[in-house]
């Protein structure tokens, strides 16, 4: 029974990839049941009693997830092309499907976007991925790697972490306007504070890139620090790098206390390897570094 369960499960994520690599596609039931190899009479029932959601649900809400990246994060994408890209045969009909969703028009929403609303919004695909696409780390998944100093420019984000996206929007600008593209220096998050025990004001995570010249600020409150180098428990996450908490939890509560080492008086941070939306949401990659005495 157990080793059915799994490979029902495992058809089942091979659907959620399948629509991740392919949002661009005509994703109808025929072609993706025939991805988990299940009846296309009862695929349907099938998913949504799994996953909470219609297929065509869930395709849309993936979809525009992309979408509203792109439009925050992304501006040389043109918004009649993202609309395009989600699906909708006109940029009228995606405008009226963004606001009625986000209770912003598309531009709005890249210019000044509303945060509480979206992650509203996306609960329900958050909670279908959830359900499946959690992974279970084992020490085996976890390396000592020995790093080398990195110098880094900083801008801080402090209060509620919901509102994180205006300060990713900030960062992204700015690092555009001095050249300094995630291709030609390594982009790093420090979080000096753990979110759930943490109230919302007294938030504060840091957003960095690598590089060893000045920097200019640009009417932006920017840094300089510098990521020391030492021994530290290296996590890789795949997939929905938004929310490391359960890899963070992983190496805390299970890794740490069996493996006979202690920490050293420097924050957990990540470095982002590959980013949605350049790449599909189930690719996006995260080393998550825990630094060791």
């Amino acid at each position: 029974m157990k080793a059915a369960l799994h490979n029902y499960h495992a058809r089942m994520q091979r659907v959620l990839d399948h629509i991740d690599r392919h949002l661009d596609d005509d994703l109808d039931l025929d072609a993706v049941s025939g991805v988990a190899a299940f009846s296309k009479y009862h695929f349907h029932r099938q998913f949504t009693a799994t996953f909470g959601l219609s297929v065509h649900r869930y395709v849309q809400l993936a979809r525009m997830k992309r979408a509203s990246y792109r439009l925050a994060y992304r501006d040389a994408h043109r918004v009649t092309d993202i609309a395009m890209d989600a699906g909708y045969d006109a940029p009228d009909a995606f405008a009226r499907a963004f606001r009625q969703r986000f209770g912003q028009s598309p531009s709005s929403f890249r210019k000044a976007p509303d945060w509480e609303p979206w992650l509203a919004a996306f609960g329900p695909l958050d909670n279908a991925r959830s359900k499946l696409m959690q992974t279970i780390y084992t020490p085996d998944d976890v390396t000592i790697r020995d790093v080398t100093p990195t110098p880094v420019a900083i801008m801080e984000h402090r209060g509620d972490p919901a509102t994180i996206g205006a300060t990713i929007q900030r960062f992204i600008a700015w690092r555009k306007a001095i050249g300094l593209s995630p291709s030609a220096s390594p982009t790093f998050n420090i979080f000096h504070t753990d979110p759930r025990t943490t109230p919302s004001a007294a938030y504060r995570m840091d957003l960095c890139f690598g590089t060893d010249r000045p920097v200019e600020a640009r009417d932006e409150r920017i840094e300089a620090g510098t990521i020391p180098g030492g021994r530290c428990a290296v996590l890789r996450v795949v997939g929905n790098t938004d929310n490391l908490e359960a890899a963070a939890l992983y190496l805390y509560r299970d890794w740490l206390p069996g493996s006979g080492e202690d920490t050293r008086d420097f924050p957990l941070y990540c470095q982002r390897i590959a980013f949605f939306p350049e790449v599909p949401e189930h690719e996006a990659v995260a080393d998550l570094f825990l630094p060791l005495a």
